[in-house]
């Protein structure tokens, strides 16, 4: 029986994280994740997987296999829940992240939490989650057993030897998978350009005691929600340091409950408090625990940074701390806070100028390490830009894994027979984007407002005797963004759009004065400054 690995997202981009499995006519995907918008996205909130090749019948999809809790792996899980309801397997942590997502979207979860090293039976599938580091507890690779052998992916794991719950990268148990004979590893390919071994999370703790004891006033800390071993060292170094803290930021109170509630997150006893209690104590006894690492725009720190929160005011004593990088597409956004900090007089911290943050995916000598204990059959890499996933493939070669190959959204591989082929675009992998409540995935939208955001607008309106042919109204011009010279252009459209309809046959067609209007106006902007405008014509009949 052949066994299918689909793509519909996460290979030569981060995020969007999602894979499908398919034995026996069934489906599983592997994650459900989502992107944030690059800046040409103009007007979009997220962009989401292609559900398509899956839900062309949906009686076939049977579940959803989660490796861990972060966004680019679960968000999006609640708008394929819109279309079809199926159970959704993660380890415990990672379902109740999950759990808080999808309910905020009104729907009902079949959400099944399983321990590591649990085999579990579904349909046509038989898989087990094996613990790997990560910066979110609870994170695993997934072993399929399949009629064609193991399928292992390692979801996104580093070789931390010091993790801050303890729990380190099985090597063990994967290399106990390996000697019943791994056919493909689908392997996390993030780091895979970064020479050596990527830092143990523990270093950047280190890092934020040393912070903390020596600021004067309040300290601010912006991280992932999600990373809770990075939520658990900020609480640590300020309780260290004798302070009181708050938490900001919805998800970031939604995920700490969550997480205190099963016990990977230490609150010490009487160390939290409410905002509106911290903001009347001292500052150089206080601290703040945020969202915002990444600039988004409605963030706490960004509120902050401009002086727009309605709590919390920044002073030039006040300490504040990046603890996280960029996702690729918001370095601006990023830059844009941390300058507006900087403006309001305060210290600031960031991954750029010291060392608080450590990435949570492995680097090329781990990598290479996890390949000789797995020693896959063959490799393909996921989880990252095109170029990390060449330099993984670099690796695999390296380590004479026989066979590795580099696949891309919307590809797919089939082992059959001992055979391994390569199906190249044969799933549909495009972006899917929300908009506010809307989901779709037209990219002509988007080729619009970024003509609006590069041309501008011109509005027409013109009103005509359609039977004499007459001109009642106008030519009016009106733009926007067009050119600061708007007395001048618009005369110069006028005219050439009286000229032009002048010649038009009686009586007038509306659709062809409209493209008349349009066309000429268009010429006459192109002419006069160089530019194609959206042209908006607006006719009426007198």
């Amino acid at each position: 029986m052949s066994v299918r690995i689909g793509f519909l997202g996460g290979l030569g981009e981060v995020g969007r994280n999602c894979a499908s499995i398919e034995i026996g006519g069934e489906t599983a995907l592997i994650d459900c994740g989502l992107m944030f918008p690059e800046e040409d996205m103009l007007g979009v909130d997220l962009v989401l997987p292609d559900f398509a090749s899956v839900l062309e019948d949906e009686t076939n999809l049977t579940c959803v296999v989660l490796t861990h809790g972060h966004e680019d792996h679960i968000g999006a899980l609640a708008y394929l829940l819109r279309e079809v309801n199926v159970p959704i397997f993660g380890t415990p942590l990672t379902v109740e992240f999950a759990r808080a997502r999808i309910e905020e979207h009104g729907l009902v979860p079949d959400l099944r939490p399983v321990e590591p090293y649990a085999w579990v039976d579904h349909g046509p599938f038989r898989f087990t989650f094996v613990p790997v580091s990560h910066s979110i507890p609870d994170a695993a690779g997934v072993a399929f057993d399949t009629p064609e052998g193991i399928v292992l992916h390692s979801g996104d794991f580093k070789l931390d030897p010091t993790p801050i719950d303890g729990v380190p990268t099985d090597l063990r148990s994967f290399a106990t998978i390996g000697k019943r004979g791994v056919r493909l590893l689908l392997a996390d390919s993030t780091n895979a350009e970064i020479p050596g071994y990527v830092p143990s999370e523990t270093t950047v703790g280190e890092r934020l005691d040393e912070i903390v004891s020596h600021a004067d006033g309040r300290v601010i800390l912006a991280c992932f929600a999600s990373h809770v071993h990075r939520v658990q060292q900020a609480i640590d170094a300020v309780v260290r340091d004798g302070r009181t803290f708050s938490f900001i930021g919805r998800s970031m109170l939604r995920n700490s409950d969550i997480a205190a509630e099963l016990g990977v997150l230490d609150i010490p006893e009487g160390s939290l408090v409410e905002l509106d209690e911290l903001v009347d104590m001292p500052d150089d006894e206080t601290a703040i625990i945020s969202t915002g690492s990444q600039g988004e725009p409605f963030a706490a720190l960004s509120l902050m940074a401009t002086g727009e929160h309605r709590s919390v005011s920044l002073s030039d004593n006040d300490t504040v701390i990046i603890s996280a990088t960029p996702i690729p597409g918001n370095e601006t956004r990023v830059s844009r806070v941390i300058n507006n900090l900087y403006r309001a007089g305060v210290e600031v911290y960031h991954g750029r100028n010291t060392h608080v943050h450590v990435s949570g995916h492995a680097a090329a000598e781990e990598l290479k390490t996890f390949y000789n204990t797995v020693r896959p059959e063959a490799l393909v890499p996921v989880h990252g830009e095109y170029r990390h996933m060449v330099a993984n493939a670099a690796l695999g070669h390296q380590m004479r894994i026989p066979e590795v190959v580099i696949c891309e959204d919307g590809d797919a591989i089939v082992l059959e027979g001992g055979d391994l082929t390569v199906e190249r675009g044969t799933i549909p992998a495009g972006y899917v984007y929300v908009d506010g409540t809307e989901v779709g995935e037209d990219d002509t939208i988007i080729r619009d407002r970024r003509h609006l955001a590069d041309d501008g607008v011109l509005i027409v309106t013109i009103g005509i005797n359609f039977s004499t042919g007459e001109v009642l109204i106008g030519p009016d011009v009106d733009s926007h963004g067009v050119t600061t010279d708007d007395e001048d252009l618009h005369s110069t459209v006028a005219d050439r759009v009286r000229a032009s309809v002048a010649s038009l046959e009686h009586p007038i067609d509306p659709d062809t004065l409209r493209r008349r209007v349009r066309n000429s106006a268009t010429r006459a902007v192109k002419s006069s400054v160089k530019r194609r405008p959206v042209v908006l014509p607006v006719v009426i009949e007198v």
